[in-house]
């Protein structure tokens, strides 16, 4: 029955494929549930402790535990017993450098967990807790221990001598430690630097820096910083150096002032020199020979007790150091008498000169402005309406009577045009003001149009003359010329009293 069923009924290819992969995935649970667990790495330091932990699940509790072990593989290829446990037979411990520095945590197959003391770079490899099982065989897991080591950090400087050639200034190291250091410089000087390591015995670096340059006196005592960074480091090591150059001597001679007149006191010269090391002897001596009898000497310093013409001499200063010698020198002239010095302004009276000249700046500027702006107001159009024009009659009546008080004709305004007598029976006058010659057109005095208007003024004249008793003398005085344009103005020529 069953045959016959299974050649009707066959497995299709889909079916065959679901059955194979739930076939693989009972037995990954199988293994699954027998593992090992253990940590996948550890970092600890020499002389330090270290727990190694090692847990056997086995979910199903199907299988049986012989027994644990741990092995060392400090290397790819070579594999140490240190400690094993077996229920029965108890602890052991066969590798003798781990001898009375590994122990077991719990005396417990499911819980195998050692603990490593005094612990040594050279301990650093990986540890496998591997137990024997039935019926599935071996079980391992592995851990892997890195020993980590502060470096030892140091900085010196290498006293050199100036010259033309890059040598070596300054040394930084980061000795035995792991992992391996890093060192940068930093510097105000041009350099640079050379980097080296060496692997210990033990797994450490050593790490050794070199800074370079070509020295000069300048560069005696200026500074550069070693940095060295690491992992173990909770920040970069940083230590500041103060570079060793040494040199020659410069000499200079100070204190000369140029007024060594003849019987001046304590005349004063001092030797100053810049060598390093410092320098080992100073000697003075005089161009002519031997220094003058009046002239003392005291290291760096020469005095003069009284100057005369003995010290109208050069003075010579010579300093040594183990680099090597320098010397300077100096001509002092005597002169008769002492020489007047004008000490120059002080600080504060150039400020104040300063200041003051700023003061005047700006007052000159403040009335330049004031006046300007003054005369930009008298030239704008007039603030007030111009006084009523002068009639041509009456001005000559004005200045002929001033102390007759004026006529209602007068003083009553003409219309253009309009004809009044004189009081005495003159000739009838009229108004030369109109829109076109008088003030009514802006003011000014009438334009004459032609002749006949300046016979009429003449008239108006001769009346005037007439009627005064001849006070004014007007036959002496031409008239004006007979063509008078339009637009000019007519001006009464000056009268004399």
């Amino acid at each position: 029955m069953a045959r016959d069923y299974a050649g009707r009924c066959p497995v299709s290819p889909v079916r065959n494929t679901w059955l194979v992969a739930a076939s693989i995935l009972l037995a990954a649970q199988g293994i699954g549930t027998q593992k090992v667990r253990v940590e996948e790495e550890l970092e600890a330091f020499p002389t330090e402790s270290v727990d190694l932990r090692c847990q056997f699940i086995d979910g199903g509790g199907r299988t049986k535990l012989t027994q644990v072990s741990w092995i060392w593989e400090p290397i790819d290829g070579q594999r140490d017993n240190i400690a094993v446990y077996h229920p029965i037979y108890g602890q052991s411990f066969p590798n003798l450098s781990f001898k009375d520095r590994v122990v077991f945590l719990h005396n417990s197959l499911e819980n195998p967990s050692i603990r490593i003391s005094n612990l040594r770079m050279s301990d650093a490899g990986r540890y496998t807790c591997e137990y024997a099982t039935y019926p599935s065989g071996n079980e391992q897991g592995t851990t892997a221990l890195i020993m980590l080591a502060k470096p030892k950090n140091s900085a010196k400087v290498l006293t050199v001598q100036a010259g033309s050639k890059s040598v070596v200034v300054a040394q930084c190291e980061a000795a035995d430690g792991k992992p391996a250091a890093t060192i940068k410089w930093l510097a105000s000087v041009g350099g640079n630097h050379t980097t080296t390591t060496l692997n210990g015995p033990d797994g450490t670096v050593t790490v050794r820096s070199e800074y370079r340059l070509v020295p000069t006196p300048a560069d005696n005592g200026r500074e550069v910083t070693c940095m060295v960074d690491q992992k173990t480091q909770e920040r970069p090591w940083a230590y500041p150096v103060k570079l060793s150059v040494e040199y020659p001597p410069s000499v200079s001679i100070e204190g000369y002032d140029n007024n060594w007149y003849v019987g001046r006191s304590d005349a004063v010269l001092f030797c100053l020199a810049n060598a390093n090391p410092a320098p080992t002897t100073v000697t003075w001596t005089a161009a002519s020979g031997a220094l003058p009898d009046n002239v003392m000497v005291d290291g760096n310093k020469l005095t003069v007790r009284k100057v005369d013409d003995a010290v109208n001499t050069t003075f010579i200063c010579e300093v040594k150091n183990k680099h090597g010698a320098s010397r300077h020198q100096i001509t002092t002239i005597v002169i008769e008498e002492k020489r007047k010095i004008t000490p120059g302004p002080s600080t504060g009276a150039v400020i104040g000169g300063i200041l003051g000249a700023l003061v005047f700046i700006g007052i000159i500027s403040g009335i330049i402005i004031f006046f300007f702006r003054k005369r930009q107001d008298g030239e704008g159009p007039p603030k007030h309406k111009p006084p009523p024009p002068v009639k041509a009659g009456s001005s000559t009546e004005m200045l002929n009577k001033p102390s007759e008080p004026p006529t209602a004709t007068e003083t009553a305004p003409l219309s253009p045009g309009e004809v009044y007598y004189e009081p005495t029976g003159g000739e009838p006058v009229t108004n030369l003001d109109d829109e076109t010659t008088g003030a009514l057109n802006g003011g000014a005095p009438p334009v004459l149009e032609d002749s006949a208007k300046y016979d009429n003024i003449n008239e108006l004249k001769d009346h005037a003359d007439s009627h005064h008793n001849n006070d004014l003398d007007l036959s002496n005085r031409e008239p004006p010329a007979a063509n008078i344009s339009r637009g000019e103005s007519f001006v009464s020529p000056a009268m004399y009293v």
